[in-house]
C-alpha cells in the first residue's frame, strides 16, 4: 500500500514537473499558460488579452481552420490593438454581413507556415534588412528587425510591433502584435 501511495505521489510529482517544464519554455500570454501541446485556438480562448480576436475568429468562421494541421504562424493583435481602431469599427466587422471583409483582415494575420522568430530575423537579414511576407488573406507585410524586435508593415503603411514572440503551438506559433494589421480594400 505504502509502495503504491509513493508510486503515485512519484508519478504526480514527474507529471507537474513536465507541465512545468512544457509551460516554461513558451512565454505566457494574457495572463494565461501556453501550452505547446494545444493549438491556436485552445491557446487563444485563454487569453485574457484576445478575447476581441478570438470573437472575430469565431464571426469570421475560421476557427476550424486554426484548429487544423497548419503549420501557421499568427500574427495576433491584443483587444488594445482592436480597440485602437476607429470608434464602431469592431462591431461594424462583427456583423454577418461583413464576414467576407473581416476574414480578409484576419487572414492577412496568417501565414502558411511555422516561422520563430529567429527564422523571420535571418530573412529580414538575408533580404537585406526588409522582408516580405505573403499571408494566406493575400497581403503582403513588411518586417524588419531593430535591436531584436520585429516589426511589420502593412499595404496601407500602419505598424505593428512583436511584443511576445515564438509563442510554439500544436499547429504552429502565435506572434502576439500591438496593432491590427489592414490589407489594401
Amino acid at each position: 500500500m505504502l509502495k503504491s501511495a509513493l508510486r503515485a505521489v512519484t508519478l504526480a510529482a514527474a507529471v507537474s514537473a513536465f507541465a512545468f517544464a512544457a509551460q516554461a519554455k513558451n512565454p505566457m500570454v494574457g495572463g494565461a499558460a501556453m501550452y505547446p501541446t494545444k493549438n491556436i485556438v485552445e491557446n487563444a480562448m485563454k487569453s485574457k488579452d484576445h478575447t476581441t480576436l478570438v470573437a472575430a475568429v469565431k464571426a469570421a468562421g475560421l476557427v476550424s481552420t486554426l484548429e487544423g494541421k497548419g503549420p501557421f504562424t499568427v500574427f495576433a493583435p491584443t483587444n488594445e490593438a482592436f480597440a485602437a481602431l476607429p470608434a464602431g469599427t469592431v462591431e461594424t466587422l462583427l456583423k454577418p454581413e461583413n464576414k467576407a471583409k473581416l476574414t480578409k483582415i484576419l487572414t492577412c494575420h496568417v501565414v502558411a507556415a511555422d516561422a520563430m522568430s529567429k527564422t523571420v530575423a535571418k530573412m529580414i537579414k538575408d533580404d537585406g534588412g526588409e522582408h516580405d511576407i505573403k499571408t494566406v488573406g493575400g497581403c503582403v507585410l513588411k518586417a524588419k528587425e531593430s535591436m531584436g524586435k520585429i516589426t511589420l508593415t502593412d499595404e496601407n503603411g500602419g505598424t505593428a510591433d512583436v511584443t511576445i514572440a515564438d509563442v510554439k503551438q500544436s499547429n504552429g506559433v502565435i506572434h502576439v502584435i500591438d496593432k491590427v494589421l489592414l490589407p489594401k480594400m
